[in-house]
């Protein structure tokens, strides 16, 4: 009986405790498996990840975009602007985030388990991300290169 009482009493206090607490803090406040499309901070800046991510979007109309409140806020408000040009549902996150340019700045999320196996922008459409690697010039060899290989 006492520890019923414990946990009544732990719950009113702490809140309900968190199923799988580290992957809720990492997606924020979601889990993995509903997760359509996440971009990190840095993949927010490029502009081929933002058409990425618009032609995801219009994939999935019911999604929520999960924006991470601690990024710089000239890229969230230039999100913001998308999301609410596409009429898409938006949180600004700002609990368990941080500003690294590796850390999540965005997720597509649903309300239910997707299971996406995959849901790295960069990865999941890598053909548009080929073409700008390829545009870069090749490297110019010297005349004693030339000569001498």
């Amino acid at each position: 009986m006492t520890d019923e009482l414990q946990q009544h009493l732990d719950k009113g206090r702490y809140g309900t405790p968190l199923v799988n607490p580290d992957e809720q803090h990492k997606y924020m406040g979601t889990f993995r498996e509903r997760c359509y499309l996440s971009m990190t901070i840095a993949q927010m800046k490029n502009p081929t990840d933002k058409d990425s991510f618009l032609t995801e979007l219009k994939k999935h109309e019911d999604a929520t975009i999960l924006l991470n409140g601690q990024m710089p806020e000239s890229i969230q408000g230039e999100y913001i602007q998308l999301a609410t040009k596409n009429n898409a549902k938006f949180t600004v996150v700002n609990d368990f985030v941080d500003a690294n340019p590796d850390s999540f700045g965005l997720l597509l999320v649903a309300k239910e388990a997707v299971n996406e196996p995959v849901i790295d922008v960069e990865k999941k459409y890598p053909e548009e991300n080929e073409e700008k690697t390829e545009q870069k010039p090749e490297k110019k060899t010297g005349f004693f290169e030339r000569l001498f290989h």
